[in-house]
């Protein structure tokens, strides 16, 4: 699995939601553009992500809400 921690790495959309809602529902202060150890992307091979994401979306064109769900319960942790 390769390092996904890079220089100018953004960060990662779920966990600055998630630094900014432990902040009074604001962008911390120091906070920038490149991610941070709390909003660097979680390892997780490409793979894993690969699968989990088609299907979610094979579940979506199957119209399927539900497929969805068990399918996206199964992806790597966030």
């Amino acid at each position: 699995m390769p390092n996904r921690m890079q220089d100018g790495q953004q960060p990662e959309a779920l966990r600055s939601l998630k630094s900014a809602a432990k902040a009074g529902s604001r962008k911390p202060d120091g906070q920038g553009l490149e991610a941070r150890g709390d909003t660097a992307p979680v390892p997780a091979s490409p793979e894993q992500e690969q699968d989990a994401a088609a299907k979610v979306l094979k579940e979506g064109v199957k119209k399927n809400p539900r497929g969805m769900e068990e399918a996206a319960k199964k992806a790597p942790r966030r």
